[in-house]
């Protein structure tokens, strides 16, 4: 388990765990309960993202110790998002830009997520990604749920500048990008040094 402590604009100050999908059920709520008196505010993917009913059991056994569940960013449609917020199995919706197939598809995950109270907290942190969560974070926030104050947004600080439009962070927060689009663009003379195999980066390694 990784473990990290954050203070945001969130106004969150907690531990956080990642399991990385590597216990199963009973592994999960052991360890989980085991880990309690750190008072972690989730534990992320505890077991396979595929098990909706795995995340289920989980988190009905964490919620009398506080602990939630967060997972979601391996799911690749709003079919399996739906399954886990009716099941009650995530109590935090970690939607990833790469893995769901579009701005419409998101949106709608979103929107789900809204009317079963749970809040959106994207996964980011891959080449890109902080780019692209950015725009869902702001959208939650302008047109969808209005609230910030129990959401968060990972960021990573690497590789952003290969990008055009390159994400900042501010006071904790991301800033609304200046330029249109979706801010996924990548600079020419990246895709000139590591494009496969003829890339420059290739050649002289």
């Amino acid at each position: 388990v990784v473990s990290t402590q954050s203070t945001g604009s969130s106004g969150i100050n907690a531990e956080y765990g990642d399991a990385n999908q590597i216990w199963d059920v009973k592994d999960a709520v052991t360890r989980m309960k085991q880990l309690k008196v750190y008072d972690p505010y989730w534990i992320e993917e505890p077991t396979s993202p595929d098990d909706v009913d795995g995340h289920a059991q989980i988190s009905q056994a964490l919620r009398e110790h506080g602990i939630g569940v967060a997972t979601g960013e391996m799911c690749q449609n709003r079919v399996m998002f739906k399954q886990f917020l009716k099941l009650h199995a995530m109590q935090f919706c970690q939607i990833d830009s790469c893995r769901i197939g579009g701005v419409s598809e998101v949106l709608a995950i979103m929107v789900l997520a809204r009317k079963f109270g749970v809040p959106v907290v994207p996964h980011a942190g891959g080449v890109g990604l902080c780019e692209l969560v950015r725009h869902y974070s702001m959208i939650d926030y302008v047109l969808i749920s209005g609230k910030i104050d129990d959401r968060m947004c990972e960021y990573a600080e690497h590789l952003h500048e290969h990008f055009t439009d390159p994400a900042v962070i501010r006071n904790a927060r991301y800033v609304l990008p200046d330029q249109p689009g979706f801010s996924c663009e990548m600079r020419d003379d990246a895709i000139e040094c590591y494009q496969f195999p003829k890339g420059s980066y290739w050649k002289t390694s």
